[in-house]
């Protein structure tokens, strides 16, 4: 008789959709906003007809009205960088109407003086630089940042799992562990990788200064061995730091914002991802390096930063 099959034996297996935030399919294999533009546009295409119908030969008004037909049905069906035809156009639209120039002010602009030339021909001058708008509004004390009528968010340091080296039924608890906390959520989360290059020659210089005021002649000589050891490694592969940022943000006021960033740290923690709610100046930090990813970080790496090396 064969042995009862244990399923914690073996890993949890799930399809998932290539695109699980695609629109539902309503009719004709349609969503309900491609229906809206192409009814619109048949709307409007037989109004046109209906004006122009005893001035107007069928023909005619057939081969004006096919491109613009074309041009609808492409608009309603066509996708573009992963995004609709209809959103990539209106998003074209905006950024072309959109000022070039943006500068942090807490105003209007205020115009240069008449005598100041700013072409080098005659006439028309250069369009005035438009006030930089940022989402954030501001960072309080306790790290939540203010969107303004968005709600406010809140940042979250999370770690990594060795997730290959754990068997299958701790890998099954691991994953179920996370899909309670994905299930319990009643507000929009983001979570961030995002993979840094390490620098080794903080640490290494700490080592080096430190190894002569050791007790005991055999740990100066293993500690210069240690910074020899991070030199070579340093020079032989690239080291990495990724470091994983999780997002919550609420409308619903700044205590429930808080509130959704400490339940993702007890839901992570049960999943033995170790998690913590970053403070202001921490958010701060995070924040201004997500705007100039290519800058050396400002602080030196640690364990308690949210992230692992390799």
């Amino acid at each position: 008789m064969n042995p009862k099959k244990n399923f914690d034996d073996e890993p949890y297996k799930a399809r998932i959709p290539a695109d699980i935030e695609r629109p539902d399919r309503i009719a004709f294999g349609m969503s309900g906003r491609q229906l809206v533009i192409l009814t619109i546009s048949g709307l409007l295409l037989y109004a046109a007809w209906t004006t122009v119908a005893t001035v107007v030969h069928p023909l005619v008004f057939l081969a004006g009205a096919t491109p613009l037909a074309a041009g609808a049905f492409l608009l309603a069906v066509g996708r573009r960088d992963g995004i609709s035809l209809d959103a990539w156009v209106l998003a074209a639209l905006r950024h072309r109407r959109s000022p070039r120039w943006l500068v942090p002010a807490d105003g209007p602009v205020i115009p240069a003086p008449a005598w100041v030339a700013t072409t080098v021909g005659p006439g028309d001058r250069l369009p005035l630089p438009a006030p930089l708008r940022l989402p954030a509004k501001g960072i309080t004390g306790d790290g939540l940042i203010d969107l303004g009528p968005d709600g406010t968010a809140g940042l979250v340091a999370a770690s990594t799992v060795a997730f290959g080296l754990r068997t299958a039924g701790e890998q099954n608890g691991l994953v179920a562990g996370f899909a309670r906390w994905l299930h319990s959520l009643d507000g929009p989360v983001q979570i961030v990788v995002r993979a840094q290059q390490v620098d080794l020659t903080y640490l290494a210089d700490r080592f080096l200064t430190a190894a002569p005021g050791l007790p005991h002649p055999a740990l100066e000589e293993a500690a210069r061995a240690h910074v020899a050891f991070l030199d070579d490694l340093a020079a032989r592969r690239e080291l990495l730091h990724r470091q994983i940022t999780v997002a919550v943000r609420s409308r619903r006021g700044p205590h429930h914002t808080a509130h959704a960033a400490a339940e993702a740290v007890r839901a992570l923690a049960g999943c033995e991802v170790p998690a913590r709610v970053l403070d202001g100046h921490d958010v701060l930090v995070r924040l201004a390096a997500s705007l100039d990813p290519t800058a050396p970080p400002r602080a030196p790496y640690s364990a308690s930063d949210g992230g692992d090396q390799r």
